[in-house]
């Protein structure tokens, strides 16, 4: 049964063993009214996601991929559907509810980024452990840091980083977290082959290590190689959910 979202988790470790579903959604749709118009974003979705999957979507610009990543951490509210996420029903909370589940269950990896940019690459990182409860957060920050390869930038204001620097600093909060369930959307958008491969390792380990589910939204097919499922959307649907033939690539397979 869905704990309460007002109870709380450890801090900084997954309640899922391995096969567990950590993700549960039923029947959701997102619609959207534009003028006289009503858009729909998702359209009865169905989706399980096992604790320690590393899940990579895909699909066309407007079949849904960042709505079904908004709903499922509570960035936006279903308009019909339950969504089960962590052990708690999300489908109607309350703000506050809603406010601590996304602290203490997800973790985010935005396109934009979104770091702080009063803050340093440390103090970024720093607050995402903070947020989540973890004690230790400044040296999880800097061990997380140099995991990304920014242990000498520790010091840099986001304005000082390159759009790469900042990308991988936004990854580094989100793995700070200890978080059971990291959304990402588009997360080696902005970074060159060689990190985003690199990038891609540490989401992989972070599955099998750390029991981490992970969602990435992308466009880039190659990047579903390493994946352990392939789920694409159309027109807010789901077409196809199913695992990589022969199992996740490794990333040294990987070419794009």
């Amino acid at each position: 049964m869905p704990r309460q979202l007002g109870e709380r988790p450890r801090p900084g470790a997954s309640e899922n063993a391995p096969g567990d579903a950590v993700i549960a959604l039923t029947d959701v749709t997102r619609s959207y009214e534009m003028g006289a118009n009503r858009v729909v974003a998702l359209d009865g979705v169905d989706l399980t996601v096992n604790a320690g999957e590393f899940v990579v979507i895909l699909g066309p610009s407007g079949s849904g991929k960042t709505t079904l990543l908004n709903v499922i951490g509570a960035l936006d509210s279903p308009t019909s559907g339950r969504i089960v996420v962590a052990g708690r029903d999300i489908t109607r909370a309350s703000r506050r509810e809603l406010a601590r589940f996304r602290r203490h269950s997800v973790s985010f990896i935005f396109q934009s980024f979104n770091l702080f940019p009063g803050l340093t690459a440390l103090e970024n990182v720093e607050f995402g452990a903070d947020v989540a409860g973890r004690p230790g957060a400044r040296g999880i920050a800097r061990a997380t840091l140099d995991r990304v390869g920014l242990g000498e930038r520790t010091a840099h204001f986001p304005h000082e980083l390159s759009g790469g620097e900042q990308q991988r600093v936004a990854i580094a909060r989100a793995l700070a977290s200890g978080n059971p369930v990291m959304l990402a959307d588009e997360p080696t958008g902005e970074l060159d082959f060689h990190t985003g491969v690199q990038i891609l390792d540490l989401l992989h380990d972070q599955t099998h290590e750390e029991g981490t589910s992970i969602l990435v939204v992308t466009h880039n097919r190659e990047i579903a190689r390493m994946a352990d499922r392939v789920i694409e959307l159309s027109s807010g649907r789901i077409v196809s959910d199913a695992p990589n033939p022969g199992g996740p690539a490794s990333s040294t397979e990987l070419q794009w």
